[in-house]
């Protein structure tokens, strides 16, 4: 694989198209392009710019006079449905002169193969970034409260993830968005080593002075409680279960460079995270 490090000099001052930018993602995707100097549009359904998938009536509005687009794509690119509505936002992002297109993909999963298809179309140099488990979902996601409670349960076993700096991620997007690295790629964004969830915890638990510890249940169980105790929809709560089962059974247990090929360094590694979310207070709750 090889980069581009040139400069789209006609995507410099133009339009970008942040879908999902209040998101984990997104909105640190929005913050790097608005400090950049690039003018930014953020889509979403509560947003000054309002923007359903399930609704392309508010698509057009979003896309006029945007030059590149970041799809963090709701409720997820797995999902039934996703593909055809992504391939019908890209045939229209075409025809509105969108040139650029950036899809958060997940790492190893068969099923969001036809989204990141979806958004290759002529016309449009589309980067497909396919993700590991974020950092941040142990301080503003699904395991934080179980780092508050003391316990992180969660269906991995002792699977070894590659955990990756969302920030890393954006960064990633934010030089495919705007011409810095070649479109028409797919990068595979990993951090620099492997842990497992026991051995995630453990480092929380180290720098926040905490007991937190790792709670492994079956994928199953964990499906049936998030229905029980979360008021999911039933289908919600089966397809997050068949998902996890899938996400995290070791195949994603093992590194990429492409962070590094992108952005010229080293992913950022878990620890620097912890200590810094710790300092944050974000555990202090």
């Amino acid at each position: 694989m090889t980069t581009q490090h040139t400069r789209s000099q006609p995507a410099e001052h133009t339009t970008v198209l942040v879908l999902g930018g209040t998101g984990k993602t997104g909105r640190r995707v929005a913050d790097r392009l608005s400090r950049a100097g690039h003018p930014v549009r953020i889509g979403s359904r509560s947003g000054e710019t309002p923007f359903d998938w399930e609704d392309p009536r508010t698509w057009e509005p979003a896309l006029d006079g945007a030059a590149a687009a970041y799809l963090a794509y709701y409720p997820d690119v797995c999902g039934p449905g996703a593909a055809a509505t992504l391939r019908a936002f890209t045939e229209r992002a075409a025809e509105h002169g969108t040139r650029r297109l950036v899809l958060l993909s997940a790492r190893g999963v068969e099923a969001a193969l036809p989204a990141e298809e979806a958004v290759r179309v002529p016309g449009v140099s589309a980067t497909v970034l396919r993700a590991s488990w974020f950092f941040q979902n142990f301080d503003e996601g699904i395991l934080r409260d179980g780092v508050l409670d003391g316990e992180i349960v969660f269906p991995a076993g002792d699977v070894k993830e590659p955990f990756v700096d969302a920030d890393d991620i954006a960064e990633v997007a934010v030089a495919a968005l705007t011409g810095d690295v070649s479109g028409d790629r797919t990068y595979e964004i990993t951090g620099p080593r492997l842990l497992t969830f026991a051995e995630a915890a453990a480092e929380i638990a180290a720098v926040t002075g905490r007991t937190v510890r790792y709670v492994p249940v079956s994928a199953r169980s964990y499906g049936a409680a998030l229905v029980r105790d979360h008021g999911l929809p039933d289908e919600l709560g089966a397809f997050l279960t068949e998902l996890f089962a899938t996400l995290l059974d070791g195949r994603n247990a093992h590194l990429t460079d492409d962070v590094r090929r992108v952005l010229g360094r080293a992913p950022r590694d878990f620890a620097d995270y912890a200590r810094q979310a710790a300092r944050g207070g974000v555990w202090t709750g």
